[in-house]
């Protein structure tokens, strides 16, 4: 990489857990619980670790079990999804354990996983997942983030997926997009990408992959997710796990196209973590081979850029319309060290 910009250093603040009791599962998919409640109702999935270095979700699925949490109505899945890249983690090198092979979140398509061709320790597990996901309503996938960036609502394209995600009521941003050129992710995967299909799915970013607020966000958006489609009731989780609705108004982001590197000479300007706002067109943002990249539009903010995972074919920032901003939320954003 071109670059001598160096990238942030951040703490662990997280203790990754021991996993290995949850090995069995209890439906005879490693990693995976299933709970019927027997009354009629959604099945609801929460998903955790689809990138192995991602703690948070973990720790969130971990407590629900340990708390024996089982839904009052309809059926519940909680999942560890990428373990064989979880146990690879290493706190020295901590953006290495990713995956093991391929982004796992890029592979859900029936394309790749119905093609015996293909294979890599992520799709088999893809495959090994995916009739439970198939039956599912309403799925929660939890993520973290590379960078120090506030907590992002991934709601998709379409309509059902905003309106989901507004109805849970944080985090305060959204972040309405398409998706990765790499490939299709499991939130958008079958029914949960058909705007016909009943069924949705909500990605959360939680905050960056080891600082102790994603675990907060974790938790509390397990619960919202599980209260607001009644398979729990409040008092089923600690107080503790609910935390207080600090907006009063989300702000959604268009993503209108990703960046992609083309090579490894790829440097951005200045160091961004995400959610910066830049109010005219034509700021120059990142030089890619000598050739600068600028926004195309006013009120262009920065989703999740990062240099960490570069290398060719990978989106390294994705560029967004602001469509629900107040002055307070621009104030906000200044304070962030937004532009």
């Amino acid at each position: 990489m071109s670059s001598t910009r160096p990238l942030p250093s951040y703490p662990i603040e997280i203790e990754f857990p021991d996993l290995s009791q949850f090995a069995e599962g209890n439906i005879g998919i490693p990693y995976l619980y299933h709970f019927d409640s027997g009354v009629s109702g959604p099945h609801v999935m929460i998903n955790s670790i689809t990138h192995g270095n991602e703690v948070c979700g973990a720790i969130a699925v971990k407590e629900l079990l340990e708390l024996g949490i089982t839904p009052r109505r309809g059926k519940l899945t909680l999942a560890f999804a990428n373990v064989d890249a979880y146990f690879q983690f290493d706190p020295t090198t901590p953006d290495s354990s990713r995956f093991v092979d391929q982004d796992l979140n890029r592979v859900w398509t029936k394309e790749i996983l119905d093609n015996p061709a293909l294979d890599s320790s992520e799709i088999r597990r893809a495959r090994a997942l995916r009739p439970i996901i198939d039956d599912v309503d309403y799925l929660l996938d939890i993520h973290s983030m590379h960078e120090r960036c506030a907590p992002l609502g991934v709601c998709g394209p379409l309509n059902k997926g905003l309106e989901f995600v507004k109805s849970q009521r944080v985090p305060e941003w959204i972040i309405r997009d398409e998706g990765h050129p790499e490939g299709c992710r499991m939130r958008d995967y079958a029914d949960f990408g058909n705007p016909d299909s009943p069924k949705n799915a909500l990605l959360i970013e939680c905050g960056q992959h080891w600082e102790a607020i994603s675990v907060e966000v974790a938790r509390d958006s397990s619960a919202r997710f599980l209260l607001a489609l009644n398979i729990i009731e409040q008092s089923d989780l600690p107080q503790s796990w609910y935390q207080p609705i600090y907006c009063a108004d989300q702000k959604v982001v268009q993503v209108t196209e990703p960046i992609v590197a083309e090579t490894m000479n790829f440097e951005f300007n200045d160091l961004y973590l995400g959610l910066e706002l830049f109010k005219e067109q034509g700021s120059a943002i990142a030089v890619q081979d000598g050739r600068t990249i600028s926004t195309p539009y006013p009120n262009c903010v920065l989703v999740m850029p990062s240099l960490r995972q570069l290398r060719p074919g990978v989106t390294v920032v994705r560029l967004g319309q602001l469509q629900d901003s107040t002055d307070k939320g621009n104030h906000e954003s200044q304070e962030r060290g937004i532009h």
